[in-house]
Formats: C-alpha cells, structure tokens, sequence
C-alpha cells in the first residue's frame, strides 16, 4: 500500500491532560507483568495500525497475563491520570486500537491459557486474548466452529472481535455477535474487575449488560474472558459462483437464494466487475469466467447432507441461469475449486491496497441503496480516482474502496463528508464491523439522537470516569 502515515482523521486534537510515564511507573509495570512484558524499544508493529496511516508515539507496551495483572495496571493508571490504548491482534482499519499521541499500549495477548467447551450445551468459555482461527482450530476437534469467520482470523482475538464488533462473512446464516454472546468479564477504567452475564443461553434477570461491550471499542474496559454459544460444525460446505449484468438481478438473486436455499444458505458476497479487473491486474489469480462482468456473486451453502445440499444448489443456479437473472453460473466441484472462488473475494481488499493511495470505507446501508453508493461515488470523482466496490450483500454491508497515485489532500477532504453524509441520509450506518476509532471519530454523531449521545456519555463516566481508556475516539475524554 503506497501511503504516508498520518497522525489521524483530525489534525487539530492536542494531547488531553494525562500524566507522562516516568521511570518509577515502569518500574511498578515490571513489578506487575515481569520486565520481559514491558517493552519500551522496537514497538512500533503496536504502535502503527494496520494500514499504515495512523501512528502515535507511546513510550511502552504492556502485556499482562491475567485479569488480576490487568486490574493492578489499571488501578494505578486511573490514580495517576495515565492514558491507555487497549489492542488485541492490531487488525482493525479504523485505528481503535492505535494510540494518537504517547498513550501506554495494553496488549491482550498473552491472556491466552484458558479455553472450556461443554459440549452438550455448545456454550465456549475462553479467554480474550485467543486468536480467532486458534479457537475455531480447537472447537473442530469436538465437531464445533466459531460462528463467524473473518479474513483476518489468523491474527484477530476474540477480545478484540468482541469489542469490534465483528460481522464477518457469515452473519447471514449464523447472526451477529449479539446472538452468541452470553458472558464476558470485564476490566474497567478503575481496574474494577467485572463479570457480565453468565453462561445461560436463557437468562432476562437483569439487564444484558454484555452486550454492551460490543462494538465498545475498549471504552468501557479491557474484556479478559467471553463466554459465547458456538454452532456445529457444518458436514457439507458448498460453493457456486454466478455472473450478473446489473445490480438490481443481484438483489433479485439474493431473494431466489433465500427461497430456494434457506436454511443452508451461509454467505451471499458481492464483488463489482471493477474489483474483479483490480483482482486480476494486481494478484496472480484469475476470474473463473473467461469473459469479464458488472458483477459476480458468491454464494456458499452449510449443511448436513452433502447430496441434499449440492442438488439445491444446483437448482438454484439453473434457476438463475434459465430466468436470465445470471449471465453464467458454476458451482465448485472440489475442495480447489471453493478456495479459488473465496480467494477472489477474500483477496479483494489485497488488490485494491496495491492500486495506491487507497481511501476505504466500511458501512451498512438498506440493499435498495447499497450499490447506488458506488454509483454516486464514481459519477462524483469521475477520472480523478478508481472506485472499487465488494461486500456482505447477504446483510447489507458494503465495502467501497477509492484508490488514486498518490495522496489527494484535496479529495481526501471531501471524500469522507460525502460518503458518510450521504450513507446517513439514505437511512444506512457509516460503520457496519470496523467501528469508528479514530478515522471515522468526526462523523460519530451521524445519523444518533442527542439523547443516545448523552446516554453514551453517562456510561462512560460510569466505567471509565477519569476517561483514560481509549481516548480521542469513539467517546473523546475532552467531553
């Protein structure tokens, strides 16, 4: 990705009344985690996000092993007015869980030793710190998976999926993390350990005060251990990938998949036909259809009986050949053939980061509308960028993507208001799974109530009063 880091979305913050670290608060950290967990030299893999474009100047990083080391940490943080970034694996795009200026880093990492299946209820008990495609790895030795998948899963945490609020790519057939999470304990910013919900799949005696840890973005707290429903592992994984020649056929296609293939239908993706040239021209993999189109359609089914679901997916796609919604159709006939057409999806973002100075975008909006965004994108930008779109159609979740040669100051000034303005007033979210952290914290109030701001707001001051968690973002410690 060709980029210069930036230090934010919004050059005029200045650094918020916190304490520096001195040497007597390292000294009292190397007491807590051991001197190896306390890293002042080579940080900066957790000082930069992901993308590159956002980078702060923390003097340390801490890595606790436990909830207990994590509690000791934040008590004296709150006491001295110490500023603290919370980062799991460091894959978000929004820069979460990137400090602005010289915030201490809390690294979820090491807190990693537990993890308990019970079977017979499908209810998982592990802690924060677990990588995603660990966990997943784990579960398939009992005939169980995570029921969301992301591309990142090989470095993401739970923790961290939690507190992102991750959708993924197979919300469609399995929900949201709101419909498996059942329990979580949670670090306050008074270092006040707290444990949220229980492990009951039924339980209205209280408020569920878990969920409000979702989507929270490491405001409200550090979540150490989650207790959450999985699902059964799926016997029979079925693939078909479809040519489209307009937007509105895809709609019409999701709704024919719904029908014809209801229960098992898993993902339905959406790449345009200009991501699919952006594919092609940057990675060494090719379109499974030898003549290009306006869109395709990936469509993956999970079941229990590989014939029942192969014979319903085979109908599907005759369905949509014969009603001439699809131009082509195939489904995949071996295990080679599903992982090239996820690779075309997956590798998506790859190709459009190797365009350039690339601007990205992540929102919900209703399906009526979806593609429209892209539409009024290009025709707005005409030859000044390249737009690329690909997303969730299954749940509404567009991914747009603008790339130029080289940083646009100019564009970039009036990119941002337009898409989320424009988001906003066609009824959609200007965050759909990455949050809004710093690069989106401007536009935070989109499309919300004075009255849920002043919610949030409360909340806040009631986990974290002196506002050290996280500042600057989602819920800036200067209000």
């Amino acid at each position: 990705m060709r980029s210069s880091l930036i230090r934010s979305a919004t050059t005029s913050l200045t650094r918020g009344n916190f304490a520096k670290i001195s040497s007597s608060d390292l000294s009292f950290f190397e007491r807590t985690v051991g001197s190896s967990y306390v890293k002042t030299k080579d940080i900066d893999n957790y000082t930069c996000d992901w993308t590159k474009q956002m980078k702060g100047s923390s003097k340390c990083v801490l890595i606790p092993s436990s909830t207990e080391e994590t509690s000791t940490i934040l008590k004296y943080c709150a006491e001295k007015r110490i500023a603290v970034v919370v980062q799991a694996g460091n894959t978000g795009l929004v820069g979460g869980a990137t400090p602005l200026f010289d915030e201490i880093i809390l690294s979820t990492s090491r807190i990693n030793n537990n993890f308990h299946l019970e079977e017979s209820s499908g209810v998982l008990t592990l802690d924060a710190g677990i990588i995603l495609a660990d966990a997943d790895y784990l579960l398939a030795e009992k005939g169980f998976m995570m029921p969301l998948d992301l591309g990142a899963k090989g470095s993401c945490q739970i923790g961290g999926c939690i507190a992102a609020g991750a959708g993924g790519i197979r919300l469609l057939r399995y929900g949201s993390l709101h419909s498996h999470l059942l329990g979580c304990t949670l670090v306050d910013g008074k270092g006040t350990i707290i444990k949220l919900g229980g492990s009951l799949r039924k339980d209205n005696t209280s408020l569920h005060t878990a969920h409000l840890t979702i989507g929270s973005e490491g405001q409200l707290g550090v979540i150490t251990s989650v207790t959450m429903g999985v699902v059964p592992r799926p016997i029979s994984i079925l693939c078909a990938m479809l040519a489209v020649s307009s937007y509105s056929h895809c709609l019409r296609l999701l709704s024919l998949a719904r029908s014809k293939l209801g229960e098992i239908l898993s993902s339905f993706e959406l790449i345009d036909g200009e991501t699919m040239k952006c594919v092609e021209r940057h990675l060494p993999i090719k379109n499974i259809f030898n003549e290009p189109h306006d869109f395709y359609l990936l469509i993956e089914t999970h079941g229990s009986n590989g014939d029942h679901d192969g014979e319903k997916l085979n109908e599907f796609v005759e369905e949509a050949l014969g009603a001439e919604l699809a131009e082509d159709g195939v489904a995949a006939h071996s295990e080679n053939e599903r992982t090239h057409m996820w690779r075309l999806r997956e590798e998506s973002p790859i190709a459009a980061a190797k365009d350039g100075y690339i601007y990205k975008f992540d929102v919900s909006l209703p399906l009526e509308h979806f593609y429209r965004l892209t539409e009024e994108t290009r025709k707005k930008l005409g030859t000044r960028a390249r737009v690329y779109c690909y997303g969730h159609l299954g749940d509404g979740n567009s991914h747009l993507n603008v790339t130029t040669d080289g940083e646009d100051e100019e564009l970039k000034k009036e990119l941002s208001p337009f898409v989320y303005n424009w988001v906003v007033s066609h009824g959609g979210s200007i965050s759909a799974e990455h949050g809004i952290g710093q690069l989106k914290r401007d536009y935070r109030s989109l499309g919300k109530s004075e009255e849920e701001i002043s919610l949030i707001r409360s909340l806040k001051g009631v986990f974290d009063p002196h506002r050290i968690l996280c500042p600057y973002k989602m819920i800036p410690s200067q209000e």
